[in-house]
């Protein structure tokens, strides 16, 4: 008898402990983990102009409770991101880890969210496998799968058959080659290399000059957010163009933030993305708009699309739960449909994972400067790197 009266005891002492500590937590925290300093900076700095756009617009407040935000700069380290997650959760108790601006980053922290039950919303990182390294991951930006088969169905109906591919030596440049090569092999066409590039401090020239020693219709390229300026310098000192030598790739070489300042060698080239700054629609407008305004004229890129998204995606899913985190906070951001400034898309309650339109464009000038103009679109794609 003793013994059971203890245990209840215990028991009622434990529910009271946890509804003073709910009680006492009246915040809602997001850890957002950023590269805000070195080379992939601007993905950060795109992703955290996003998240508190989206504040600005939907409040600070969401069932009940205050919504604080805790930005870290992880300088782009996996050691680094991984730390930080573990403080985040241990120590400010944060109800959501998100942003992850690259892929080992976001490798680094799924034992964390899987272990303390996090939600962990990735809204950059683009490697095809990130969802399936935590039952707890859920992203809102993009695989590189769904963009690299969209142009290797484009390219051979366009005249380009031999291609050589120019990727960055990681994760999803490695993606982005595999899945390239497979469609437009699949498609009669013919990949006569496929060249990688150190990630960091890269080099592209003499991989440039290889290019065009083979001679192809075109070179498709992925570097990450941020490098394709660099990139597309070099290709031009290099005279690929007058060479007759096209470039195409996914949208992360034509970043919108900085397309205008890759000048007229940019004109013309044509990518697959999931978001240009141009999309036609009013709520993008909208979104552009009221993004320049609150950041001094920057234009919005896709990784400030990714961003905005998961800030919406957390919302919604802490307003069904009514503030309460962990696996009911996960289940409710499975399977949301909305309309977001790239277009309509959802989260796939099987894999966790973006389903959304991909878009052909063309960069081209419009009343002097330069865009991604969309004109082709493939509606609601999902991850053609998951198993179905």
């Amino acid at each position: 008898m003793h013994k059971r009266q203890f245990l209840s005891a215990i028991a009622c002492a434990s529910l009271a402990l946890t509804a003073s500590t709910a009680m006492a937590q009246d915040k809602f925290k997001i850890g957002l983990i950023l590269p805000m300093t070195g080379p992939f900076a601007s993905t950060g700095k795109q992703i955290e102009a996003a998240a508190r756009l989206y504040m600005a617009q939907n409040g600070d407040m969401v069932a009940g409770k205050k919504v604080e935000l805790i930005v870290k700069d992880d300088t782009s380290a996996a050691d680094v991101t991984k730390r930080l997650a573990q403080e985040m959760v241990v120590n400010e108790k944060v109800s959501v880890l998100a942003g992850f601006g690259l892929t080992p980053l976001a490798f680094a922290t799924a034992p964390i969210a899987t272990q303390s039950k996090t939600p962990m919303v990735v809204m950059a990182a683009a490697t095809s496998s990130i969802t399936q390294a935590s039952p707890f991951i859920v992203r809102t930006s993009f695989t590189l799968p769904q963009a690299a088969v969209a142009i290797a169905d484009w390219a051979p109906n366009n005249g380009i058959k031999k291609v050589v591919t120019l990727v960055s030596d990681y994760g999803p440049g490695i993606d982005a080659e595999k899945y390239f090569k497979d469609r437009l092999t699949f498609n009669g066409g013919q990949v006569l290399d496929t060249l990688r590039v150190p990630m960091r401090n890269p080099d592209f020239a003499p991989f440039l000059q290889k290019v065009r020693d083979l001679k192809p219709d075109a070179v498709y390229v992925f570097v990450p957010s941020g490098a394709g300026a660099a990139l597309m310098k070099q290709f031009a000192e290099r005279g690929m163009d007058k060479a007759g030598i096209k470039l195409i790739g996914t949208g992360d070489i034509t970043d919108d933030d900085i397309l205008n300042s890759m000048g007229d060698v940019a004109n013309g080239v044509v990518t697959s993305h999931h978001y240009s700054a141009s999309h036609n629609s009013p709520l993008n407008k909208k979104f552009v708009a009221a993004f320049e305004k609150a950041n001094n004229g920057l234009r919005p890129n896709f990784m400030a699309v990714g961003g905005y998204d998961g800030m919406r995606v957390i919302y919604e899913a802490a307003k069904t739960t009514k503030g309460a985190g962990g696996q009911a906070l996960l289940d409710a951001m499975k399977g949301q449909v909305f309309e977001s400034p790239r277009g309509p898309m959802f989260i796939d309650a099987q894999t966790r994972d973006v389903v959304h339109n991909i878009y052909i464009r063309k960069v081209e000038k419009v009343n002097g400067q330069l865009y991604n103009q969309e004109f082709a679109t493939l509606k609601d794609v999902k991850d053609p790197g998951k198993a179905r």
